[in-house]
């Protein structure tokens, strides 16, 4: 009889967490809230992109979601469902979605580590991919 031990197989390395994409801010979550419950027809959240144009280069997209595309980044956070398109991840990975009010207008805000500079109107901006 030989003395062979049979190797174990190796363990597999458990998985990384993804990091979450984008998080909101309770304004941001709220407004979202009221928005899907305010909307013409049934939305699953808000899509978010970015496009290319504007006097930087480009800028950001926020528009209703009827469907979960195969291909969305899905966040869920406080209680709202935010869908990234998959473009646009590692340019928005870490930014944090805000929504802001004051007496000339309302809007979403970013606040993106990887944006690099805006233009002097604050309707686009120049974006980095993240290093991760």
């Amino acid at each position: 009889m030989s003395d062979m031990t049979q190797a174990s197989p190796t363990p597999a390395k458990p998985k990384r967490p993804r990091p979450q994409v984008m998080r909101l801010t309770d304004a941001a979550a709220e407004r979202i809230t009221e928005l899907t419950k305010r909307a013409d027809s049934e939305i699953v959240g808000l899509r978010v992109g970015i496009k290319n144009g504007g006097c930087a280069g480009q800028s950001y997209t926020v528009e209703y979601a009827h469907e979960i595309r195969p291909s969305d980044e899905v966040v869920e956070d406080k209680g709202v469902k935010i869908l990234v398109d998959p473009k646009a991840v590692l340019f928005l990975l870490g930014t944090e979605m805000d929504y802001v009010a004051d007496r000339m207008q309302a809007q979403f805000v970013f606040n993106n580590p990887n944006q690099v500079s805006a233009c002097g109107c604050g309707e686009s901006v120049q974006l980095k991919p993240a290093t991760v």
